[in-house]
């Protein structure tokens, strides 16, 4: 991990608060890591968070620092992961939707990516989260299965995003 070049982007689920604790290590691993968040992610960790962990800058506006921020964040990266991955994002990659910076971010980089997924298990069952799903698998993408368990919505089921470690060994693994 060390001295490789990552992005993690941060879609707008409550699993969110599970993205910093990976970031932590792989950052703690010698990795340097550019945080890309969706504005619904803003609402439920603060990109200060990541900034501290990181020490950069978090990019969150489609307009927002250079010319062209969505392919100079790709550019550098080896790897992308987006953790969590919204049922939002997944319809977004799966038909190549780009209308933040995250969405864009996916569609310009051209390495490895990795998704996270997290959701309500009802929403993870669903036939159209499953054929994004299966057309991000056929497009190359790889998906680090959520698990069972309690959800923030007061149930239990699939859905739950894969624990920091588990979305850490995934990474080091594609970069292998």
């Amino acid at each position: 991990m060390k001295d490789r070049e990552l992005l993690i982007g941060v879609s707008g689920g409550i699993a969110a608060y599970k993205t910093a604790v990976l970031v932590s290590r792989l950052v703690q691993a010698g990795a340097g890591v550019t945080v890309v968040m969706t504005r619904s992610a803003t609402r439920l960790v603060g990109p200060k968070t990541f900034e501290a962990l990181t020490g950069r800058p978090v990019a969150a506006r489609t307009f927002g620092r250079g010319a062209h921020p969505h392919i100079e964040l790709a550019r550098p990266a080896e790897l992308l992961c987006v953790a969590p991955a919204t049922a939002n994002i997944l319809a977004k990659a799966a038909v190549g939707l780009a209308d933040d910076l995250l969405s864009t971010v996916l569609l310009s980089f051209d390495g490895p990516t990795l998704f996270a997924p997290a959701m309500n298990a009802q929403m993870w069952q669903k036939p159209t989260v499953r054929r994004n799903v299966a057309q991000l698998r056929a497009d190359g993408a790889f998906l680090i299965e959520p698990g069972e368990g309690y959800l923030s919505c007061g149930e239990t089921g699939a859905g739950r995003m894969a624990e920091p470690e588990a979305i850490f060994q995934a990474i080091a693994s594609a970069l292998a």
